[in-house]
Parts: structure tokens; sequence; C-alpha cells
């Protein structure tokens, strides 16, 4: 498991929440991710996932 991080390593990493990056994870939103019993591996190199939450992030923006 040289090439994964752990899901704090991921927060502290990205500037969220655990809480946060578990949620992506669960919504299979980072890409490479894997589930190890209760714990999640995440690649290294992975980017950080778009927050869909806000309005600036979304796809399908109707920004003039």
């Amino acid at each position: 498991m040289l090439d994964y991080i752990s899901v704090r390593d991921a927060a502290i990493k990205w500037g969220i929440s655990e809480r946060r990056i578990q949620k992506l994870c669960e919504e299979k939103r980072i890409d490479g991710v894997v589930r190890f019993g209760r714990s999640w591996a995440i690649p290294k190199d992975a980017p950080k996932p778009a927050d869909g939450r806000l309005k600036e992030n979304r796809k399908n923006s109707t920004l003039s």
C-alpha cells in the first residue's frame, strides 16, 4: 500500500474534513479509491474532486 494514503492524510492534503473525504469515497467521486473493511485507501496522485455543492464548480452552470 505504498501508493495510497489514508482518509486523514487526504483531508490534510486537500484541506477538507475527514467526513467529507469519506462521503466522496462512498459516492465514488475519487478515482482509484479502494475499501478495506471499514477503511478507505486513496491513491496518492488522485486529484481533489470538484465540490458540486458550490455553484462555481458545477458542470452545467448557467453563469453568463
